[in-house]
């Protein structure tokens, strides 16, 4: 089941996991909308520095640290996505909570090894 995500903290650079993530994401058939620090291309994945308003979204893959998520709070609640994936290094026990009073499941993980193990 293709699973419409947000990379939010998506980057440019190559060597990003961000990046990898928008790549995997694509190749296995995950639509994918990207929000990052500056405007481009990735896969096909337009990358916008913009909040944009996305329908159906099933997952929220953050790659920003916990600092610069505040910004994106009620952003992400208003999405209601039905999870938040919280990437190594973006652990925020604030976020959770404000999450979880929403009824939108809190998952520390790894977008890559989701997608490598099938676990998506």
């Amino acid at each position: 089941m293709n699973k419409k995500t947000l990379v939010l903290g998506a980057s440019l650079k190559a060597d990003r996991y961000s990046n990898l993530a928008i790549n995997r994401l694509v190749q296995n058939g995950h639509p994918v909308v990207a929000i990052g620090l500056r405007e481009g291309i990735v896969s096909g994945v337009s990358i916008t520095t913009k909040e944009v308003i996305v329908d159906d979204l099933d997952t929220i893959t953050l790659y920003l640290n916990p600092l610069r998520q505040r910004t994106y709070y009620d952003y992400i609640v208003r999405l209601k996505p039905q999870r938040v994936i919280f990437n190594p290094g973006t652990e925020n026990p604030e976020l959770y909570t404000i999450l979880k009073e929403h009824n939108i499941l809190v998952e520390v993980a790894c977008t890559l090894v989701l997608l490598s193990t099938n676990q998506f």
